[in-house]
């Protein structure tokens, strides 16, 4: 397992972008956003390295580009992928970041959402540790909840959205065994904050 490190805790919850409440796991694979960018969507994933194994440090190895590429046949399909995300969600509900909220992970690709291109600049990504389709345990989900109200205090946060709503036809995830109305209640967010497929349910 990569070393993780500890967060100074000179502003409350965040310190220079970095939640209090995560282990923080620095990744290479990050840039700043872009002058003028307002951080006002939070992008939610699902991954699981290999696909449906959990409880690895895999995923952790991958967004700081330490994984063995030949420690499992599919690691060839992804062999030199450079991402990241600024959060990871633990079947347990453990929590991990890897980039500062204040910059710009690598985890939204080619997307468009409310007007916009490149959601990378503007938008928070947490990855769920899951398999697209299947559904999630109860720890992730409090977790999820208790990370979005805290990114929402700090950040401007307007909108919510999945990586299959932004990216359509591209990317399935988190899948329909993701409970968005579950996270609805949690949050009491206006439903207008959500893609209009998950507010209307």
């Amino acid at each position: 397992m990569p070393t993780t490190e500890a967060c100074n805790d000179d502003d409350g919850l965040w310190q220079a972008g970095w939640y209090r409440f995560a282990k923080a796991l620095r990744s290479p694979n990050f840039g700043p956003r872009p002058e003028g960018a307002q951080t006002d969507l939070v992008v939610l994933h699902s991954i699981s390295l290999p696909p449906g194994e959990y409880g690895g440090d895999a995923v952790q190895r991958l967004f700081t580009n330490q994984l063995d590429w030949d420690a499992h046949p599919y690691f060839q399909s992804i062999r030199g992928l450079e991402v990241s995300s600024h959060f990871y969600v633990r079947r347990n509900g453990e929590l991990w970041q890897f980039v500062s909220c204040d910059d710009r992970a690598w985890h939204a690709g080619v997307s468009s959402w409310r007007g916009r291109d490149n959601c990378n600049d503007d938008s928070i990504g947490i990855e769920l540790e899951g398999l697209e389709g299947q559904p999630f345990d109860e720890p992730q989900y409090e977790t999820l909840a208790s990370l979005c109200a805290a990114v929402a205090q700090h950040y401007a946060i307007a909108y919510i959205a999945g990586h299959e709503h932004i990216a359509p036809g591209r990317k399935q995830d988190p899948g329909n065994g993701f409970d968005w109305r579950l996270l609805r209640e949690q949050l009491g967010w206006d439903p207008q904050m959500f893609p209009a497929q998950i507010a209307q349910r």
